[in-house]
């Protein structure tokens, strides 16, 4: 090969070493987010859920929704939040608040006076005649989503049916059908907030 022409290749691949050493320490720090000087954390969002997984054999009939005031969004992330140390899947998230919509529409009910059916109270209804706990424990959050929880582990094969057969295997609701017009919702909001 010609020496002029090796000269001017070694050249201009020493040049783009020389340039990816020093411009890429330069270039990466620039694309570094700072404030005053001081690097700063970027939150990156998990990936949703699959909604495939959520709601794996479609909606069943038709679907509602109610729009979400913060007490009954915070419900929603302490059905979540249990289910999560329950160590289940997103599933019996769904299942959990779809029940918990047609139940109490996501409100943590105390005794209704007059209005309330038998002794129900809390966001699944729960009876503490019936042996979920008691007024105090079924009213909590945590304590009322674990209860079902664990009653929903008790079902055979409830990963594997549709929602509102899941969910009245729990509640033995005078409703069995009742379930499934909330799954949509449901999904919708543990697609929103399981990785918030």
């Amino acid at each position: 090969m010609n020496t002029f022409i090796r000269k001017s290749m070694l050249s201009v691949a020493g040049l783009a070493f020389a340039g990816g050493v020093f411009a890429g320490p330069v270039a990466a720090h620039a694309a570094t987010p700072t404030v005053e000087g001081k690097p700063v954390a970027v939150a990156v969002q998990a990936d949703k859920p699959d909604m495939g997984k959520l709601i794996p054999h479609g909606t069943q009939g038709a679907q509602s929704h109610i729009d979400l005031n913060d007490e009954q969004t915070a419900n929603v992330k302490a059905i979540i939040a249990a289910t999560k140390k329950a160590g289940l899947p997103e599933r019996a998230a769904v299942i959990s608040i779809a029940t918990s919509l047609q139940e109490s529409k996501l409100e943590n009910l105390g005794h209704l006076g007059d209005s309330n059916d038998h002794d129900s109270l809390g966001l699944f209804q729960q009876r503490p005649s019936s042996g979920w706990g008691t007024p105090e424990q079924i009213t909590d959050p945590e304590y009322s989503t674990t209860a079902f929880l664990k009653g929903l582990k008790q079902v055979d094969g409830w990963q594997d049916m549709a929602l509102t057969d899941a969910a009245q295997t729990v509640q033995v609701s005078a409703y069995p059908d009742a379930y499934a017009q909330w799954e949509q919702q449901a999904a919708d909001l543990v697609a929103q907030h399981w990785n918030s």
